[in-house]
Formats: structure tokens, C-alpha cells, sequence
């Protein structure tokens, strides 16, 4: 029987029959990790194996190249939200050090992958690279397997609209302001938590009460500019809402602001971590000539979201 998943991988972790292991930074677990996380988990209870992801904390890049680092798609705290619901017995979130960096792929695999995680079969996706420099790869992770006794796999990429889905491709579309085409990557839309911190009142004061949103990590991967048909979900439950997200250029000297507007919502948020769930894009945002022009647009993107919203629950009640 699969045991309950554990986000971290205990002392002593039972290794009687073996692992069935993956590894990768797996950002996101959009579509593609989906593949290979099932993979493992189908072939775990086929051979009474124990299932183990093993991915890294902080980012690799992170650590080696830090200008290069890219934003990420997944907190450590969403990521292990969203691995909760992959029916694994163990994700294993192992730091990342220089000196971690240093180790030959025949070094990692032993000392990591057989010794530490009993590992009896490995898949890995398509483009995986590990060790020094990403100096191993497949076929080398075949030939150290045949000589210390494991399996290897490589599972095929998985394509929307003709591209093999990547952490790239989907970080591409949400800095285009293309919430869709990540949404068709990762599986599910694209989200964010944010603090409600107090503001300046002044959605209020214009009809359209805001709870703005402070984002704890500055790590995590902000959408492009704009106004945003959104759902918040909140202790209070999941509600429609809009969502402007950037600079406020209609009140100068004004600073940018993640402001969530939820429809058909009263009550005070104020302390509370919200999550705010990015379904579709409605505009850029712009400079307005007087406060009643801006109101007057404000109207009209409300009531776009919530026909977008309203479109997009009536398409999931007909799949």
C-alpha cells in the first residue's frame, strides 16, 4: 500500500524492494513533470516500490549564476502544495551547494541516487543534464545503471500547440501576458499568493474596494503588466475577481501595486494570505485624462471578468 506522501525524505527511509526515483528542479510541475511523476508512481505500485521525486532548493542557478537565475513558476512552499496531489510516497527537496555542484555524475548517482534514495529504477525526462556542468546524461546514467544495478527511463516531451512544454516556454508566456498559453503548459492557470497589506483606499473611495497584494518571495515569477480576469481564493472561499498588476500611471508619483478586486465579495481580508489564480488577460494598462474616465473603464473590466469567467466555468461544466 502506498504510504502517505512526505515532503521530505526521513532518516532510515525503507529500502527493502528498492526506489523508483526521478530528479529535476521541476518549476512549475507543469504538464511535462506531470508525465514523469505518474511514471514513477505507476511503476512504484507495480513493483511494491516506494516513488521519490528528488529536486533541488534553492534553484541551481541560484547558486551558480546568480544573475542568470530565472523567476520562478513555484515557490518551494506552492511546489510541495502541488506534489502533495501526485500520490508520491516522497518528494525529496535536497539543498543546493557549490559543492553539490562539483560532484561527477558517477559521484552524484552513487552517493545520492543509490546509496541515500536506494535507487532501483530512474526516469528522467527528455532534456535532463546532471552533475558537473550537466556533463551526464542519459546514456551516461545507462551506463553507470548497468554497472550498479538500476533501471533507466527517458519519458518523451509533451507538446501544446506544436511546442514541447517547458519552465521556459511557460515563463516566456506569462511575461507576454499570456496567462492561456501558461495555463496549457502547467495544466491548471497560473497563480500567485500575496499578503493583504493595507493600501491607499483608493479603490474604495472609487467603488471598487481592493485588497492589495504583497508577494513574500521576490523569487516568484510576476505576470506582465495589465488588468487580469483572476479567481481569489481566500479563507472565506474562491471568488471572481479582476486584478491591475503594475504601475498606477492615472495617479502620478503613485508606486506599482498588485490590487485584487473580488466580485460579489464583502468582508476584510486584511492580514490574509490570498492566492490569486490568473485565467485570462483584459488589457494593458494606461494613463486615464480624469478620475471618471478611469471609473468608467473600471466598470467595464469588471464586467469582463465576469463574463470571461462566467464563459470559462459553462466550457468546464460541458468537458
Amino acid at each position: 500500500m502506498s504510504q502517505a506522501f512526505d515532503p521530505s525524505l526521513p532518516p532510515g527511509i525503507p529500502q527493502d524492494d528498492g526506489t523508483v526515483v526521478t530528479v529535476g528542479t521541476f518549476d512549475g510541475v507543469h504538464r511535462g513533470h506531470w508525465e514523469v511523476l505518474q511514471e514513477i508512481r505507476q511503476r512504484a505500485l507495480a513493483t511494491g516500490r516506494r516513488s521519490v521525486l528528488l529536486t533541488f532548493d534553492p534553484h541551481p542557478l541560484r547558486i551558480l549564476r546568480p544573475e542568470h537565475a530565472p523567476s520562478l513558476l513555484t515557490t518551494s512552499v506552492e511546489k510541495k502544495e502541488i506534489l502533495a496531489e501526485t500520490g508520491l510516497n516522497y518528494a525529496v527537496f535536497f539543498p543546493f551547494t557549490i559543492a553539490l555542484s562539483r560532484y561527477e555524475p558517477r559521484r552524484f548517482v552513487e552517493e545520492v541516487l543509490v546509496k541515500r534514495l536506494g535507487v532501483k529504477e530512474l526516469v528522467i525526462g527528455y532534456d535532463h543534464g546532471f552533475g558537473q556542468g550537466r556533463s551526464g546524461d542519459a546514456d551516461t546514467l545507462r551506463r553507470i545503471g548497468e554497472e550498479v544495478g538500476f533501471a533507466v527511463d527517458v519519458v518523451p516531451p509533451v507538446f501544446a500547440d506544436g511546442e514541447a512544454i517547458s519552465s521556459s516556454a511557460i515563463r516566456r508566456a506569462l511575461k507576454a501576458g499570456d496567462p492561456e498559453a501558461a495555463a496549457l503548459g502547467l495544466g491548471r492557470p497560473y497563480s500567485l499568493h500575496g499578503l493583504v497589506v493595507r493600501g491607499d483606499g483608493r479603490g474604495r473611495q472609487l467603488g471598487f474596494p481592493t485588497a492589495n497584494l504583497a508577494v513574500a518571495s521576490s523569487e516568484k515569477l510576476i505576470p506582465a503588466a495589465g488588468i487580469y480576469a483572476v479567481r481569489g481564493v481566500s479563507r472565506a472561499g474562491t471568488f471572481d475577481g479582476a486584478l491591475h498588476l503594475g504601475p498606477r500611471p492615472t495617479f502620478l508619483g503613485s508606486p506599482p501595486s498588485i490590487e485584487l478586486h473580488l466580485l460579489d465579495f464583502e468582508g476584510d481580508l486584511y492580514g490574509e494570505d490570498v492566492r490569486v489564480d490568473f485565467v485570462s488577460r483584459i488589457r494593458d494598462v494606461r494613463p486615464f485624462d480624469s478620475v471618471s474616465a478611469l471609473v468608467a473603464q473600471m466598470r467595464e473590466d469588471v464586467e469582463e471578468a465576469r463574463g470571461t469567467l462566467d464563459v470559462r466555468r459553462q466550457m468546464l461544466r460541458e468537458v
